[in-house]
């Protein structure tokens, strides 16, 4: 069946970095679209970094120039590369996977804090 798992999330201080993976199965993740999404307590999910079949990208404002999300399909895993962390940038990030239908992962927390 189809699963996301996220990991790589953590405590970091900010101006630090990370690497989220989200690692797919039951498809093969280079013939969909993949994004990350994160929320934050309080605030609805939003979109940060999305990449499609053909490789295109799309990264939100608010992370543009710090944030990249790139795919590695000998893995079958999608990675959101993180530097320059705010304290703003703190939430559970999660994956999509756009198939006919959509599918998530149970996310991984970003905690940005001296």
């Amino acid at each position: 069946q189809v699963q996301l798992v996220e990991s790589g999330g953590g405590l970091v201080q900010p101006g630090g970095s990370l690497r989220l993976s989200c690692a797919a199965s039951g498809f093969t993740a280079s013939r969909y679209a993949i994004s990350w999404h994160r929320q934050a307590p309080g605030k609805e999910r939003e979109l940060v970094a999305r990449i499609t079949n053909v490789g295109s990208t799309t990264i939100a404002d608010s992370v543009k120039g710090r944030f990249t999300i790139s795919r590695d399909n000998a893995k079958n895993t999608v990675y959101l590369q993180m530097n320059s962390l705010k304290p703003e940038d703190t939430a559970v990030y999660y994956c999509r996977a756009e198939l006919p239908r959509n599918y998530w992962g149970q996310g991984t927390q970003v905690t940005v804090s001296s």
